[in-house]
């Protein structure tokens, strides 16, 4: 059957999976590190009665403790939308936090979460940088944006210039990342991390501008994190970085003729380039939705295949669950409990 006309701005179903898709090569000389940093204004909009902390669950689990350094915290809050604590910097990422995800068109489609249903900008701690991967309507939520940059206009945002059109009027501190660029971001007590734009998937033809992935490196505790929400990323231009850990889809969602999210093997892939001790499989299609493209959308492979493949390739790397709502606390200074 054939779908009707949608725009590559209304709907992410046109994502080029393949990496001749992102063809950029390793930047010969590298970016300058931009600095990101709150400004002074945005000082009293950033008190902890403006925005209430997860107070720490006595579910959270905690993949490696360390008493000597501070571990890499992460929640997922479902879709493609995290919380990330690393060395002392709260990181927000991809926030759908308001209403469903249907792109404008939800005759199309209309995404529900299944699990965090109540969970609302005012149940978000204090947050030192907002992160925007992609300019599409499920990385970048104009509906959870327009609430949160009222509440917080001077927020330090990094994000891919594709989504410039829609942050520039909502926030005034936003540094837009080419792959290969890079800025140090400050969190609060002095703690300070440095985030890395790589090459993700391109929305439309092969010379556009592809969408981000990041590398988030630690400065203290020197350890380093790499998210991209479909798993696509160019091969050449990771080859000359490694990370601790790994934030991506391992299962794989699937329209007609064309792969919306990767993963399985392209994450086993991914795997073996990055040599990760530990991976956090991100389920962005475990959603309750309804629509046209719900009913042709499908999933290949689960977790359990992923851990199956990945086993046979690096086997001493880790897979660690992430359960919505639930802190998942990471270390690499001690063993796995």
């Amino acid at each position: 059957m054939s779908l009707p006309a949608i725009s590559l701005r209304s709907f992410p179903s046109f994502y080029a999976t393949d990496s001749r898709f992102s063809p950029l090569p390793p930047p010969s000389n590298p970016f300058p590190t931009l600095s990101l940093r709150p400004s002074a204004s945005s000082s009293p909009k950033r008190k902890p009665s403006s925005t209430r902390r997860l107070s720490p669950s006595p579910r959270a689990t905690s993949a490696l403790v360390s008493e000597t350094t501070s571990p890499i915290r992460l929640t997922y809050l479902e879709v493609n939308s995290w919380l990330w604590d690393v060395g002392g910097v709260s990181i927000l990422v991809d926030p759908l936090l308001v209403g469903n995800l249907d792109f404008g068109l939800p005759w199309l489609f209309d995404g529900a979460k299944k699990v965090l249903k109540k969970f609302q900008l005012e149940d978000l701690p204090e947050i030192d940088c907002l992160v925007i991967t992609q300019s599409l309507d499920d990385h970048c939520h104009v509906r959870t944006l327009t609430p949160l940059s009222k509440k917080l206009p001077d927020l330090p945002v990094i994000a891919t210039p594709n989504a410039e059109g829609i942050l520039r009027p909502l926030f005034n501190n936003v540094i837009y990342l080419e792959p290969g660029q890079s800025s140090d971001v400050e969190g609060r007590h002095g703690a300070r991390v440095n985030i890395c734009a790589t090459a993700g998937p391109v929305l439309g033809p092969p010379w556009q501008r592809p969408e981000n992935g990041y590398m988030v490196k630690c400065g203290q505790s020197h350890l380093s994190l790499y998210y991209e929400p479909h798993c696509v990323y160019n091969h050449a231009f990771l080859q000359k970085y490694k990370a601790d850990i790994i934030i991506t889809p391992v299962i794989k969602q699937l329209l007609p003729f064309f792969t919306l999210v990767s993963g399985q093997e392209d994450a086993v892939r991914l795997a073996k380039l990055l040599q990760p001790k530990y991976i956090v499989p991100m389920k962005n299609g475990d959603i309750d939705s309804k629509g046209i493209l719900s009913s042709i959308l499908h999933s290949r492979g689960t977790t359990e295949s992923f851990k199956e493949l990945l086993s046979r390739e690096l086997p001493d790397a880790q897979v660690l669950e992430a359960m919505p709502g639930i802190p998942l606390e990471i270390s690499m200074s001690s063993t796995v409990s």
